[in-house]
């Protein structure tokens, strides 16, 4: 097994920062608070039209023409439609099992949030709160939820698999992100008692997950397990033989690279992933198929700053006012920073970029220079992103 693909981020879980005109009109810096600062009309009508045309048919044709040959398409628990106030959103994905069998593509379906989030980033859809894994009633909802995407969708031409929970933060990576302070709660009496996901929970969680998906799943299509920012601690978990195809997802970006003190410099860059990257893939790959879940160019030294870790001017972050790079000099960064990755990635069976598109304009936006590096279709227009194209 090997899959190419790219995430439909921002689409049916929203982010700020991707799309900010979305967020207009209120303080809300999440999914959370957005239909809790609009009227219901107003609401509804942003939604629906940015469902409507932030993705459609002609992007799954684009994705294909790349040489692409899957997406990861987040989704929000609320999916179904059963969690006021939020919109449900099945119907799109429903479209986007049309498009993706029609033009030759798999989608791996993520759920992205769970209530009261499950790392308390803005995209696990409310900053500052992560109590999910310490409610009982809104982990059997999302069991609920797992078990009716594989009831619909499990048997689908187009399915590649189910990854049953997107990043939910265990202790490291609750510190490294120092996650109270860098998406600050608006809510302190919902916030209370917030703190990381332990692995012994998770571990709990994946496996009823993996009995649940697997009652409408066949065995073909994988069960997808994140590792809660943990590479190397699962090599212990689901080998015995009953449980088939379970895939383990990594997320690896840059930005956590510098947050962890890599230099910014291309030599560092470079020398990193293949130290820690290539290195822990390669290690876990005999137990378990290893993808790449997210991951993309982004790094601060093709900003022209220091982005404290991916921090975006929404995070109070000044970002860069100027170039301090000229096109040939960017090109040359993002090109071995590509290289380099994609050969982290081919020790273990593949990746999804992160992500499609984004709705940012760099140029007339101060502050933004050098986040058009999220979005796969510039990074393949300007030749930062070597993709074969297919004729």
């Amino acid at each position: 097994m090997h899959v190419k693909g790219v995430n439909l981020g921002n689409w049916l879980v929203l982010e700020k920062w991707m799309s900010p005109a979305l967020f207009e009109g209120t303080t809300a810096e999440d999914e959370y608070y957005l239909p809790r600062q609009l009227s219901r009309e107003v609401y509804e009508a942003r939604i629906k039209i940015h469902r409507a045309e932030y993705i459609t048919e002609r992007d799954f044709v684009t994705i294909r023409a790349m040489g692409m040959e899957a997406v990861r398409i987040p989704v929000p628990y609320f999916i179904f439609g059963d969690r006021e106030p939020f919109i449900g959103c099945i119907e799109e994905l429903d479209k986007a099992f049309n498009w993706a069998e029609k033009y030759g593509l798999q989608i791996l379906i993520d759920l992205h949030t769970a209530p009261l989030s499950q790392n308390g980033f803005d995209n696990g859809g409310i900053c500052g709160v992560c109590r999910w894994s310490r409610s009982p009633e809104e982990i059997e909802f999302v069991l609920s939820v797992l078990e009716r995407l594989a009831e619909r969708y499990g048997t689908r031409k187009g399915l590649w698999g189910i990854e049953v929970l997107n990043e939910p933060v265990t202790e490291n990576a609750w510190k490294l992100f120092d996650v109270p302070h860098r998406y600050p709660a608006v809510d302190a009496q919902l916030a209370e008692g917030s703190g990381p996901c332990t692995l012994e929970f998770l571990r709990k969680f994946y496996l009823e997950a993996y009995n649940r998906i697997r009652k409408f799943m066949p065995e073909e299509k994988y069960v997808v397990i994140h590792d809660g920012f943990e590479l190397t601690s699962w090599k212990d978990f689901m080998q015995e033989d009953r449980y088939v195809n379970v895939v383990l997802d990594t997320h690896q970006y840059l930005m956590m690279a510098e947050m962890q003190g890599c230099e910014q410099t291309v030599e560092a860059y470079t020398a990193y992933v293949k130290e820690h990257y290539e290195t822990a893939i390669a290690e876990m790959e005999p137990y378990f198929p290893v993808i790449c879940g997210e991951w993309c160019l982004f790094n601060s030294l093709a900003c022209g700053c220091d982005t404290k870790g991916g921090q975006s001017v929404l995070n109070g972050q000044e970002g860069a006012v100027s170039e301090t790079l000229d096109a040939e000099e960017k090109k040359q960064i993002y090109r071995a920073v590509a290289d380099a990755q994609l050969a982290a990635w081919e020790k273990g069976s593949g990746y999804f970029y992160w992500s499609y598109k984004l709705l940012l304009d760099t140029i007339n936006e101060a502050g933004w220079i050098g986040w058009d590096s999220w979005d796969l279709g510039r990074c393949a227009d300007f030749g930062w992103f070597p993709v074969n194209r297919k004729e």
